[in-house]
């Protein structure tokens, strides 16, 4: 025998079954990483400099100070060398000038993921993130692809910014990897902002 109280409880839970999914389902997670400079802009860097995320995640750029860049290493951006997974599309965000400008972009395939900021990738301002298991060209040393065919005409990462890199390693374990302190990026001479 059916009694109003069964019903309502039944009925009750098929209409949170259905709610469920959009209970149960978590919204993407955005990752920011801020873009700093020293206040006279002759020391620059990415903070955290290295991160560890799950396949999906959404990883926000924001400019704190000076006028700056993310840009994936990619020979599609000024013919640098390919530092992201094989199959994973690049970015550049272009140039952010205002304090709190930002740019996001969604990895979706798993690997390592190297990049820069373009007026300031001489003074050594890259920047790491590991999307679920380590792998690809990110993850290779950086004159993997000398003597590779198609890749005569790739830029190599310059020394100072191949010195800033956190190691794959170091991000994995910590999952967060931020400057140490009282490190600075070399200081350049062609400051823009």
């Amino acid at each position: 025998m059916t009694t109003r109280r069964r019903f309502l409880t039944a009925g009750g839970l098929a209409l949170a079954g259905l709610a469920a999914p959009h209970v149960l389902r978590s919204a993407p997670r955005v990752v920011e990483i801020h873009m700093r400079a020293s206040e006279r802009g002759e020391h620059v860097w990415f903070d955290p400099i290295g991160i560890a995320v799950e396949r999906g995640a959404t990883v926000r750029w924001i400019v704190d100070q000076d006028v700056h860049t993310a840009t994936a290493y990619h020979p599609a951006n000024d013919g640098h060398s390919l530092r992201i997974p094989e199959g994973a599309s690049p970015w550049d965000s272009k140039f952010l000038v205002q304090k709190g400008a930002h740019f996001e972009v969604t990895l979706t395939v798993d690997g390592v993921y190297d990049y820069y900021c373009m007026p300031h990738e001489e003074a050594g301002m890259v920047g790491r993130i590991v999307v679920g298991k380590p792998g690809g060209p990110g993850a290779l040393p950086f004159d993997y692809f000398k003597g590779r065919a198609g890749s005569g005409d790739w830029k190599p990462v310059p020394l100072a910014a191949q010195r800033a890199f956190p190691s794959v390693a170091a991000i994995v374990k910590q999952r967060v990897v931020r400057r140490p302190a009282g490190q600075t990026s070399s200081s350049h001479s062609n400051h823009t902002g």
